[in-house]
């Protein structure tokens, strides 16, 4: 089947379906990851996008039931270069094409990713109108569809991925736990789920409308604040709860997580001109003076000037492309969080030590009220 990408400033790019026939819009984004595009997709932090990975070549080992991050495929389309029709892996079930189609997701292969990234990174990230299907499609119906599309600034994104009632996560049904964390779904990964488990923390997971007054009733030794989707200052009744549970027990945030508590101490968010996506962005702990090698993905930012204006909380990371904040940290009020995913997923181990300073953050609260 013939397939379009078209953009909402006129450009137009042409190639073959590989997913489901359809049409579909979203803001595309380049992804520079090698590997982990089964994670990619199912990352809720995808969701309202339409993802343009660079390496050449996706699927050569498959898809399986194991390394989802979430429920559902949660991006609106996916773009490649190579689409592998045949892929070898011992764990492999199933073709990327055939993901796809079981999820009526667009897939289109054969464009030119390469000047597709380009455009994106000298022009930003834009809204998209993708079509795939027999016959043929006016490009300009589609770049108007395009134009039409609400984006992402000011929408609340969170509502289309958050859990609908309380969870508790517990893989491994017999074991006992020493901590039990309260964690805020706005797009919850698995993977954040599964360390948190082999950690022995016993996870109870609340929908991101959650008031503070649940959570306290619950009483936790801590609070997780997950990664998710879109502009974080418009999850306003997110930034409310956190205020209110901000001290009363150890917090820690990833991604939009760290952009919710960045808000809720006064702090301001701005979007990125392309975002941060991908398996090897660079970033300094300020606080050791190492270097980390994370996996990343979101499009808005903390403001730093305004974090440290507008509370008491320090800077404890730093992106080393752009310098932009990748850290918070206020030890009085017992909160740290990171723009980035010590989950890794896909992604490199560097980061990993930020769950463990979660574990020794509750253990400490723990003894200090014995």
């Amino acid at each position: 089947m013939k397939a379009i990408v078209a953009l909402e400033d006129g450009r137009i790019f042409k190639g073959t379906s590989f997913g489901s026939p359809g049409e579909s819009t979203g803001e595309v984004v380049f992804n520079t990851s090698m590997t982990g595009y089964q994670e990619i997709l199912t990352d809720p932090s995808y969701s309202s996008q339409i993802v343009t990975l660079t390496y050449p070549l996706i699927g050569n080992y498959g898809i399986n039931d194991a390394d989802v991050e979430s429920s559902r495929i949660q991006v609106r389309g996916l773009l490649v270069r190579e689409a592998c029709r045949y892929p070898s892996n011992f764990k492999s079930q199933k073709s990327i094409a055939d993901y796809l189609k079981e999820n009526n997701i667009i897939g289109i292969e054969g464009i030119d990713t390469r000047a597709l990234t380009r455009h994106i990174r000298l022009q930003g990230a834009m809204k998209a109108a993708l079509w795939a299907g027999e016959g043929n499609k006016n490009p300009d119906d589609l770049v108007d569809k395009a134009r039409a599309w609400s984006g992402l600034v000011g929408v609340d994104c969170v509502k289309d991925v958050t859990c609908h009632t309380p969870y508790v996560w517990n893989t491994q049904k017999n074991s006992s736990y020493n901590f039990h964390v309260a964690a805020i779904d706005y797009g919850i990964k698995y993977n954040i789920l599964r360390i948190m488990d082999a950690l022995g923390c016993k996870i109870t997971v609340f929908p991101a409308s959650t008031d503070a007054d649940t959570i306290k009733r619950l009483n936790p030794d801590g609070i997780f604040l997950s990664n998710g989707p879109g502009d974080p200052a418009a999850v306003a009744y997110a930034v409310d709860t956190i205020q209110k549970l901000i001290g009363f027990k150890p917090m820690f945030g990833i991604c939009l997580g760290h952009q919710l508590i960045a808000l809720a101490i006064g702090a301001k968010t701005y979007k990125l001109k392309f975002g941060h996506r991908g398996a090897n962005h660079p970033v300094r702990n300020i606080k050791t003076g190492t270097i980390e090698i994370t996996s990343q993905n979101h499009g808005f930012c903390v403001e730093t000037d305004s974090v440290l204006k507008k509370s008491s909380a320090i800077i404890t990371h730093v992106n080393l492309n752009d310098n932009t904040c990748e850290g918070l940290e206020d030890r009085d009020q017992k909160f740290f969080c990171v723009q980035y995913h010590p989950e890794a997923a896909p992604g490199p181990h560097d980061s990993a030590y930020l769950f463990e300073q979660f574990i020794a953050l509750m253990k400490e609260e723990k003894n200090l009220k014995k």
